[in-house]
């Protein structure tokens, strides 16, 4: 069992031990918060913190499934402000990376989010229908298509990249480690990103907390915000 209350698997653990060891060696302060160990302090007054997910996806790593990231995010020390993102499609060559006021890129290539508008249009991932019948529905009802790729990392850099329009997890279950890097680059890709109310998504600083995101390519933001409430 990871530290953030998850199952956890051999992949996991490899995955992030070597990452971990690779963070050691640059010798300077920092606290490391991941989805398995936790939080770690290395050196002294750490003045930023690294959040890592090394393996977003284990589901269908270990299925065979395509679509599975390794994501790290480098913060302030309390995570208030995001400063570097990094997501990997480890299954086939794409780097999504963003600098905080320096836009989003894929693979070197400058990345912005689609320019959709209209609900009959767009192609959303939803998570929470179990959980929340009610509000999903209404989104479910009035968007083109949704579809559910398993990685979360992996679908916010693709709401930033224009292939999908947003992305809404209601379920109350998104880790920081499944959103920091995906939320700057996101941003910094035009997008927006609210709880799931419309309010300010303040990032938990540990790895147990749980939040919900509706984050979009920003023209549909406050048209998904308002099927949610029952608008």
């Amino acid at each position: 069992m990871g530290a953030d209350g998850t199952p956890t698997t051999g992949i996991d653990l490899a995955a992030e031990d070597a990452i971990v060891e690779v963070l050691k060696a640059d010798g300077r302060p920092m606290r490391i918060l991941s989805e398995e160990l936790g939080e770690l302090i290395i050196g002294k007054s750490p003045e930023f913190s690294v959040v890592l997910d090394p393996l977003d996806g284990t589901y269908n790593a270990s299925a065979g499934i395509p679509f599975y990231s390794v994501s790290i995010a480098f913060a302030s020390h309390d995570l208030s402000d995001l400063r570097f993102g990094y997501v990997r499609n480890l299954a086939f060559r794409e780097e999504y990376y963003a600098e905080a006021g320096k836009g989003s890129y894929l693979n070197g290539n400058r990345i912005e989010t689609s320019a959709n508008s209209e609900l009959k249009d767009l192609c959303v991932s939803i998570y929470g229908y179990r959980q929340n019948v009610e509000r999903t529905r209404r989104i479910y009802s009035n968007i083109r298509r949704v579809r559910l790729f398993g990685s979360v990392a992996l679908e916010l850099c693709y709401v930033a990249s224009g292939r999908l329009d947003a992305f809404v997890d209601v379920r109350k279950a998104l880790r920081v480690t499944d959103v920091a890097a995906g939320q700057l680059i996101l941003e910094e890709a035009g997008g927006l990103v609210t709880d799931g109310y419309g309010k300010t998504l303040r990032l938990p600083d540990n790895v147990t907390a749980r939040v919900e995101m509706v984050a979009s390519n920003g023209h549909v933001q406050k048209k998904l915000l308002s099927l949610l409430s029952g608008g």
